[in-house]
C-alpha cells in the first residue's frame, strides 16, 4: 500500500518574531512619526523664538535702566530739571540711529556689536568724570546734552542695533505683512518706555540701600550685566575703566574715594563731612574752613547751612535769613492765640532744621514731615536738630490725605518750606493741597509759606494767587532787597525766596508784634533778621484774571516754566559754592 501524502504544514511565527504588518499598521506608524516630527519642529521653533525675544527684552531692559541712571548721574552737576530737559531727545535719537544703522554697524565693525556694549558701559563713568569739570564752560543749557551725547548716546545706539540684529531671527510669518514690518520696532519701543518708567520708580525707592544701589554703583552693575550679554576676551580692555572707578572716581561713595575727594576740595577751603544718595537726590554735608560755615546739599541745590565759627547757644546761627524769617509766624498778632507751651506746629520740609529747631526751643509741640530719610538723619547728626519732636518720614500729600480728618483745626502754626533743586514740588502748591492745610489750621492759626521763585516769570504770581484764594488774609515779603533796574536788566532774572504769612481771618490784616529778648534765642542772626523787612506790594504780581491759579489737573501752568527757572537757579548756585564742590560730588 503506497504511503499517504502529508498535507503541507502551515508556517508558524518563530519565537520573538513580529507578525507581518498590515497596510493599516504601516499607515498608523507613518502618522505617528509625522506627528512626532511636527512636535519636535514646533518645540524647536518655540525654543528658538523664546531665545530671540528673551535676549531682545534683556537688552531693552538694560538700555532703559541705564537711561534713567544717566539722568541721575547728571543731576548733582546740573540739577534734575536741566538733566532731564533734553534727555528724551538724546535717547530717541540714539534709538532711531541704532535701529536704522544695525546693518552698517554689523558690516563695518571689526567685532560683534554686542561685544562693544560692555566696554562702552564700563567707560561711561570715567568719561563723565572728565566732562563734569567742564560743566561751567558748557553751562546748564547745553552741558547735559553734550555729556549724554558722548556717553549715553553711543550705548543706546549700539544696544538698539543689537536688538535689531537679534529680532531679525523673529518669525513674524503669521502676522499680516502690513503689521509684520513695523511690529519689532514698535514693540521694542513700547517695552523700552514701560521699563524706563517702572525702573525709575524702583530706583527711586531702592537708591542708597547699598553701594551697588548708588549712581556709580548702578553704572558698574549694568556694565557687568552687559558683559554677560556679549562675552568676549575684549572685555579685558575694560580694566582701565574699572581701575579708574575704584581708585580715581570720586563719585563712587567709598571711604577711599571720599578721602580722595577731600584732597581735591581742601585747596578750595572745603571738605566733605558725609554723603549718601537718597530719594530726593545726592545728599552731602560740607564744611567751609575759610568762611566757617556748614551746608547741606541736595543735588545742585542747598537745603540750608549754619555758621560754625559762632558758638551754638540755644540754637545754631543760620547762614540764610529766610529760615529765621519763617520763625516770625509766632509773632503774627491774632486774637486768642495759644501760648508757646500749649501750641502745636506742623513743619513741612526739613532742610537742616533751622525753623523747627527754633519752634521746639520755644516749647512748641512740633511735627516735622520730611520725605527724605537721609536729610532727616543728617539734620539730627550734623545740624543739631533736637529729638523732642514728632517725625513723619513720608510724602506729605499722602500723609495729609490720610490724617486730615483726625487733624482738623489741630495746628496753631504751619511752616511750608519745600523748595529744592531749582523748582518747587508743584503738587504742594495746588489749591487742593493748600485747602488741606487750611483744614488742619486752627481758626486763629497762622501759616508761613516759602516759595523760591523768579519775579520776572508767571509761576510766582500763579502761586501767590492760589495761596490768597485759600487763605483770605496774607502779607508777602522777599528775603532780600529788590534789585535795581540795571541789575535786573543785566541778569535777566529776579530770583529770591518769597515768604507769605497768612491767616484764616477774613477781612483783617497780618501784623507782627515787636520781638522780645526770648524770641531771639540768644541768636545774632535772629536778632538781625527775625522780622521780615522787604515787603512786596500786590502790584508786583499778575492778577488771577491774567494767570489764574494752580489746580491739580493744571500743573502744566508751572511745569512749562521749570526749565528757565531751574537754569536761573543753577547760575545762582554756581556763585554760592566753588565749581569744584558741585563737579566733584
Amino acid at each position: 500500500m503506497p504511503p499517504r501524502k502529508q498535507p503541507p504544514k502551515k508556517k508558524t511565527a518563530q519565537a520573538g518574531q513580529k507578525p507581518a504588518e498590515t497596510k493599516e499598521d504601516f499607515e498608523n506608524e507613518l502618522k505617528l512619526l509625522a506627528g512626532q516630527a511636527q512636535n519636535e519642529t514646533w518645540a524647536s521653533w518655540a525654543k528658538e523664538q523664546a531665545a530671540v525675544y528673551g535676549k531682545a527684552a534683556a537688552l531693552i531692559t538694560l538700555m532703559a535702566v541705564y537711561a534713567n541712571v544717566s539722568v541721575l548721574t547728571l543731576s548733582p552737576v546740573y540739577g534734575q530739571i536741566a538733566a532731564t530737559r533734553l534727555h528724551e531727545r538724546v535717547a530717541w535719537s540714539a534709538l532711531f540711529v541704532g535701529w536704522g544703522a544695525n546693518l552698517a554697524l554689523r558690516r563695518f565693525l571689526p567685532v560683534k556689536t554686542t561685544v562693544l556694549l560692555a566696554l562702552v558701559a564700563a567707560y561711561i563713568p570715567m568719561i563723565q568724570s572728565f566732562l563734569f569739570p567742564l560743566s561751567g564752560t558748557f553751562g546748564a543749557w547745553k552741558g547735559p546734552t553734550i555729556t549724554e551725547s558722548l556717553t549715553l548716546f553711543p550705548l543706546l545706539m549700539l544696544s538698539t542695533a543689537c536688538v535689531a540684529d537679534v529680532l531679525e531671527g523673529a518669525d513674524l510669518s503669521r502676522l499680516p505683512k502690513s503689521i509684520a514690518g513695523s511690529a519689532p520696532g514698535l514693540g521694542s519701543y513700547a517695552l523700552y518706555k514701560f521699563v524706563e518708567l517702572e525702573s525709575m520708580r524702583q530706583i527711586g525707592e531702592q537708591i542708597g540701600k547699598s553701594i551697588l544701589q548708588t549712581r556709580v554703583g548702578l553704572q558698574l552693575a549694568l556694565a557687568a550685566t552687559y558683559s554677560i550679554m556679549g562675552r568676549s576676551k575684549l572685555i579685558a580692555w575694560a580694566i582701565p575703566a574699572l581701575l579708574h572707578a575704584a581708585f580715581y572716581n570720586t563719585h563712587l561713595i567709598t571711604p577711599y574715594s571720599t578721602s580722595s575727594l577731600n584732597s581735591s576740595l581742601i585747596p578750595s577751603g572745603w571738605s566733605m563731612v558725609d554723603r549718601w544718595e537718597s530719594t530726593t537726590g545726592y545728599i552731602s554735608v560740607l564744611d567751609s574752613h575759610k568762611d566757617g560755615i556748614r551746608v547741606l546739599r541736595c543735588d545742585h541745590s542747598l537745603l540750608g547751612g549754619e555758621w560754625t565759627k559762632f558758638p551754638r547757644k540755644i540754637v545754631a546761627e543760620p547762614i540764610y535769613s529766610v529760615f529765621t524769617q519763617l520763625e516770625a509766624v509766632r509773632l503774627v498778632q491774632i486774637p486768642g492765640k495759644a501760648a508757646d507751651n500749649e501750641a502745636k506746629a506742623l513743619n513741612i520740609g526739613l532742610g537742616i532744621g533751622t525753623s523747627p529747631s527754633a519752634l521746639i526751643a520755644h516749647g512748641i509741640d512740633t511735627t516735622i514731615v520730611e520725605i527724605d530719610p537721609v536729610v532727616y538723619e543728617y539734620a539730627k547728626k550734623y545740624f543739631g536738630l533736637p529729638s523732642n519732636h514728632t517725625a513723619v518720614i513720608q510724602d506729605v500729600i499722602s500723609w495729609a490725605q490720610s490724617n486730615q480728618d483726625d487733624l482738623h483745626e489741630h495746628y496753631d502754626y504751619i511752616i511750608h518750606d519745600v523748595f529744592t533743586g531749582g523748582a518747587e514740588p508743584i503738587a504742594l502748591f495746588t489749591d487742593e493741597f493748600l485747602a488741606t492745610l487750611e483744614h488742619m489750621l486752627k481758626p486763629n492759626g497762622v501759616i508761613a509759606i516759602n516759595y523760591a521763585g523768579d519775579f520776572t516769570l508767571p509761576p510766582l504770581s500763579i502761586v501767590v494767587n492760589t495761596i490768597k484764594g485759600v487763605f483770605p488774609t496774607c502779607r508777602i515779603f522777599r528775603e532780600s532787597e529788590a534789585p535795581s533796574e540795571e541789575t535786573l536788566e543785566e541778569n535777566d532774572r529776579d530770583f529770591d525766596n518769597v515768604i507769605i504769612f497768612c491767616t484764616k481771618q477774613d477781612g483783617g490784616e497780618v501784623t507782627f508784634r515787636d520781638p522780645v529778648e526770648a524770641d531771639y534765642l540768644q541768636s545774632l542772626a535772629r536778632r538781625a533778621y527775625l522780622l521780615p523787612k522787604h515787603e512786596v506790594a500786590a502790584s508786583a504780581f499778575s492778577s488771577v484774571e491774567d494767570v489764574g491759579i494752580l489746580r491739580v489737573n493744571e500743573t502744566e501752568k508751572l511745569a512749562q516754566w521749570h526749565d528757565r527757572s531751574a537754569l536761573g537757579h543753577w547760575a545762582v548756585m554756581r556763585t554760592v559754592l566753588p565749581a569744584e564742590v558741585w563737579e566733584n560730588w
